[in-house]
């Protein structure tokens, strides 16, 4: 698939991160959005807010950053993490419940956008609530046959089940994992052997057409079409590493749809994410 300017959409939490001497715009699968976009994709954002001033706020940030949204308003408060770092910079989530992107209403307007995405973005986090679950489920159903519907598996806290991890992975042909995440899943599917017996594993298990598994400071591989991509993770002065992985993500997708190869797509994600580990934040203004 070659499209010069793809259609990008990430659905689920929309959230200010709350850090000890500030607080910056995020959550996982529009943080995707915002890097895809800065690349050149025309990228969305489906999630909900609040009707308070942090909602009203938030909308014009997207709007400053070029994220298109279709952002229902509930009467719930608009989505908040307290962020804390520690000396290497990275961070650890107080995630509040309750909020507006547990209750993402379904509607005709975005469904018609997933009809038409190039690739989808979604993860469990935004799923811990029975309301945006059952959002997140129906509109990956209107995404079309070749559309990259791309979980992130982005376990946080107690927000997860291996049934909804196995019915997110029903709904996906990319599956984006850490190793810590990866250790956790193969002792929950009781999967043993080496990472790659794991990794082919969930790709033949679930037809998918890419896994991508990052390992921090280490390195990352990205496998797909008989084919495995293995890059070290260069070494930056790091500021923090808050959206790193999500910016890795939407280099990825955006350099495939645009008719990268795999390993040029696999560079292009570790040069962003290696960019974003030395700026605060997850959504540095690009050069």
């Amino acid at each position: 698939m070659k499209n010069n300017k793809p259609i990008i959409v990430g659905i689920g939490e929309l959230l200010w991160d709350i850090f000890p001497d500030e607080k910056k715009a995020g959550g996982a699968p529009i943080n995707f959005v915002y890097h895809a976009s800065q690349l050149g994709a025309e990228g969305y954002a489906i999630s909900a807010i609040g009707n308070d001033a942090l909602g009203t706020e938030i909308l014009r940030v997207l709007d400053q950053n070029h994220i298109r949204h279709y952002m229902e308003t509930t009467a719930y408060p608009t989505g908040t993490v307290m962020v804390e770092l520690d000396n290497e910079g990275k961070p650890t989530y107080t995630i509040v419940e309750g909020v507006a992107w547990d209750h993402i209403p379904l509607t005709r307007q975005s469904v018609d956008l997933v009809k038409k995405a190039d690739a989808i973005c979604f993860g469990t986090l935004a799923q811990r609530s029975p309301v945006s679950r059952e959002t997140v489920g129906k509109l990956l159903t209107y995404a079309s046959e070749d559309a990259l519907r791309f979980f992130d598996i982005n376990i946080r806290q107690h927000y997860y089940s291996k049934e909804l991890i196995e019915v997110c992975l029903e709904s996906a042909n990319v599956f984006k994992i850490n190793d810590e995440e990866l250790e956790l899943i193969a002792q929950m599917f009781k999967l043993e052997g080496s990472t790659d017996d794991i990794c082919q594993w969930f790709i033949e298990k679930y037809q998918l057409r890419y896994l991508v598994l990052t390992a921090g400071s280490e390195y990352s591989s990205i496998y797909g079409n008989n084919e495995k991509s293995m890059i070290l993770t260069p070494k930056v002065k790091v500021a923090d590493t808050v959206g790193a992985g999500d910016a890795f993500s939407g280099a990825f997708v955006y350099s495939i749809l645009t008719g990268e190869s795999l390993k040029a797509a696999h560079q292009k994600a570790v040069d962003i994410a290696a960019f974003v580990c030395t700026q605060n934040g997850a959504w540095p203004p690009y050069s």
